[in-house]
């Protein structure tokens, strides 16, 4: 199952839809971790590929990057830990466009297919500058993910999301990720512009960071990504046990909002 299908059918059967990220290699138990947010009602996990120069990150996701690298955390080791991991949740790799082009698209994707890795996010990549990674994303079976921020004009947005594979990274605000006390205004208005024109899922990122952000940005998307709430608690030394604990809140606020009547 591809990762959009696997969205779309959680999606159309009622459910909104929650991702969360993970830095790769951040620590020893990385890896458990990332098996505890599977079983906490992940729909998908994102899984940061470390690269030195983060410019789109906040604070807790560039101190996440630095103690993998400072670890030895290298690409190759990241997909060796996920090769065969899990077939239940579609896992989706991020990375900066600079790690992409030192391999080579072919061959970076290839690498990322035969991790078990489904697909993939490169949030420094302009759209005009996107069509050959996807085509070797697309011949590699990994699904290539763009990304729309609230400055993005319409004729662009609906390009985007005609372009975009998996689902669509709806950007809640103009700057970099990382906690946030609300969630911006301009999340709202921008899931709805993009969901005008397309059916492919939507999910708001940046700033998600507690199960009320999550309701609160869900009910214009189709689901949320939140990642630096994680991180802090994985930086803090918590267990994967209550890392999974804190995205299962965030799971039943979500179906519990839908259950409303």
């Amino acid at each position: 199952m591809t990762l959009e299908t696997r969205l779309r059918s959680r999606r159309d059967a009622g459910h909104k839809l929650l991702m969360p990220y993970l830095t790769g290699g951040v620590t020893a138990a990385w890896v458990d971790h990332l098996r505890a947010l599977a079983d906490a009602g992940a729909d998908a996990i994102e899984v940061g590929l470390p690269f030195s120069d983060p410019t789109l990150d906040g604070v807790t996701i560039q101190q996440a990057t630095e103690v993998a690298l400072a670890r030895g955390t290298t690409v190759r080791g990241i997909l060796g830990d996920l090769t065969g991991l899990t077939d239940d949740v579609p896992l989706v790799a991020s990375t900066y466009f600079n790690l992409v082009v030192r391999d080579g698209p072919e061959r970076f994707c290839a690498a990322l297919h035969d991790a078990g890795v489904s697909g993939l996010i490169v949030p420094d990549l302009p759209l005009d500058e996107a069509g050959e990674l996807a085509d070797a994303a697309s011949a590699a079976g990994v699904e290539l993910v763009l990304l729309a921020s609230p400055a993005t004009p319409q004729p662009r947005l609906d390009e985007i999301a005609r372009r975009s594979r998996g689902f669509v990274y709806a950007v809640s605000l103009m700057g970099t990720t990382g906690e946030r006390a609300t969630v911006a205004a301009s999340a709202a208005t921008l899931a709805t512009r993009i969901k005008r024109n397309t059916d492919r899922p939507v999910l708001v990122g940046f700033g998600i960071s507690t199960p009320e952000h999550a309701v609160e940005a869900a009910r214009s998307a189709d689901g949320v990504i939140v990642g630096a709430a994680i991180m802090r608690r994985v930086l803090d030394g918590v267990t994967p046990h209550d890392v999974g604990a804190d995205l299962a809140k965030m799971r039943r606020a979500l179906d519990q909002e839908r259950d409303q009547p």
